[in-house]
């Protein structure tokens, strides 16, 4: 499943998938299709540094949608995501990270 350019207003703010960068996601090949249970999970951060989830599913009756999130739920997502597109680094200037 492709990722598909999705706008919302949610609080005041606009969020555009045309406009952010992807981090991660869980499109990948598992031997029989790239959707997770009818669906795949995609999260982004916008130029401005927030973060959100897209959420697409290729089930009937259900709609795609945008959901915002804090830095922190951000970075579980991106732990639990299997499929990285930058590093932690890039994907979180400024957090710490620890060697085990």
């Amino acid at each position: 499943m492709e990722l598909v350019n999705l706008t919302a207003v949610i609080d005041g703010k606009r969020y555009s998938t045309e406009k952010a960068t992807v981090l991660a996601h869980d499109c990948y090949w598992d031997g029989h299709n790239f959707e997770r249970h009818g669906g795949n999970t995609w999260l982004l951060r916008t130029p401005n540094g927030r973060y959100f989830l897209q959420h697409q599913t290729l089930w009937q009756g259900e709609r795609d949608y945008i959901e915002p999130v804090s830095k922190e739920e951000a970075i579980k997502w991106y732990e639990d995501l299997p499929e990285k597109e930058v590093e932690f680094e890039e994907a979180f200037p400024g957090v710490a990270v620890e060697e085990a």
